[in-house]
């Protein structure tokens, strides 16, 4: 072998050596281009006059002890009702903004026999909840 060729096989096995040295030098980079779970944007909640789907989907949770059927001579169910009023609760921002007590004052005060709150209370203590709940958000 020649001086020369030598020297290739040399410099060619110092580069294989180093090639992959340098390579891992900056190490790894983990994170993708785009985010695998975008982070979800704030959705209001929905106002009073909104309709009632939209409503339960952000409400309906409070109101979950209320009964949804349907209750002849009243308008809606009671589960209806309580979203409602969790609802005119909710929106402190607007003027026909309700308190707790009378934001629920279509329901009965009257003990049902077998269950531990009035519907008004039980309405009351879900309100509650909602406030709570908008303060720490």
């Amino acid at each position: 072998m020649t001086i020369k060729k030598k020297i290739a096989v040399l410099i060619g096995a110092a580069a294989l050596m180093l090639t992959p040295t340098t390579a891992f030098a900056t190490g790894p980079e983990y994170a993708p281009e785009h985010p695998t779970h975008p982070t979800h944007p704030t959705h209001p909640t929905p106002g009073p006059k909104s309709p009632l789907p939209a409503k339960a989907k952000a409400y309906g949770v409070y109101c979950r002890a209320f009964s949804k059927k349907h209750i002849q001579g009243q308008k809606g169910t009671p589960f209806s009702q309580c979203v409602t009023a969790m609802a005119k609760v909710a929106n402190t921002s607007e003027p026909t903004a309700q308190t707790a007590k009378t934001a629920c004052e279509k329901f009965s005060k009257k003990h049902v026999k077998g269950q531990k709150r009035t519907p008004f209370s039980q309405c009351v203590v879900a309100a509650a909840q909602v406030e709570k709940d908008l303060a720490t958000s």
